[in-house]
């Protein structure tokens, strides 16, 4: 099994979830997606998760990115599960959750990690853009509940990078100012960005936040 990269190519799979069998590629369509896996079914930090994830799905939404979950338990522990997080974070749980009892999936993304656990997955997150290649993958412990505030953040750097000569700095947030790529000239920056910029070093300029 060979390791996942950025720029690989998200591997395709077929998979029932909650929501009905899918073809991963098809079911992504041209928008973004995010996949991650979570340890196991009636586990508190996962029902956080998918319970936190449910309630942003209004922000995934409105950044054309389609969001599903996986564990290695199955469909009818996930339907049970579910009915537990709609109580215990009070909302409804709108997006598919796969049932991945057969490892097959958790192979293909390399989600079980065995020196910390040989059979669970661990947190792992995979942003996969709409040409289907990875973006992003982080991995967190068991242990760790994920910030999806962050995960969001990302994703507007990632859809915003993608489309401008730019990359975000350090704790960048949308709507503040942004660096200009190093590839682009100072001759080739009025027309690139017209808002203006600032040059604080030849190698770094700022500019503000362009459009998306």
């Amino acid at each position: 099994m060979s390791t996942l990269r950025l720029g690989d190519k998200a591997p395709n799979f077929t998979a029932q979830t909650t929501e009905g069998e899918i073809n991963f590629h098809d079911w992504l369509g041209d928008g973004w997606g995010i996949l991650f896996s979570h340890p196991a079914d009636y586990t508190p930090v996962c029902t956080t998760e998918l319970g936190t994830v449910a309630k942003y799905k209004a922000e995934f939404d409105k950044r054309n990115v389609k969001v599903v979950a996986l564990s290695v338990d199955g469909i009818e522990s996930h339907h049970g599960w579910i009915k537990d997080i709609n109580e215990t974070q009070s909302t409804t749980v709108n997006f598919p959750i796969i049932a991945d009892e057969d490892n097959k999936v958790a192979d293909l993304y390399d989600m079980i990690h065995p020196n910390a656990d040989d059979k669970l997955t661990v947190r792992s997150v995979f942003v996969i853009g709409p040409d289907k290649k990875i973006k992003l993958i982080i991995t967190y412990p068991a242990s760790t509940g994920r910030n999806f505030d962050e995960l969001l953040r990302v994703i507007d750097s990632l859809q915003l990078t993608a489309y401008h000569k730019v990359a975000t700095p350090a704790n960048w947030k949308h709507g503040e100012d942004v660096v200009i790529s190093p590839a682009v000239t100072n001759e080739q920056i009025p027309d690139l960005f017209p808002k203006g910029h600032k040059e604080v070093k030849p190698y770094l300029r700022t500019t503000p936040q362009p459009n998306i």
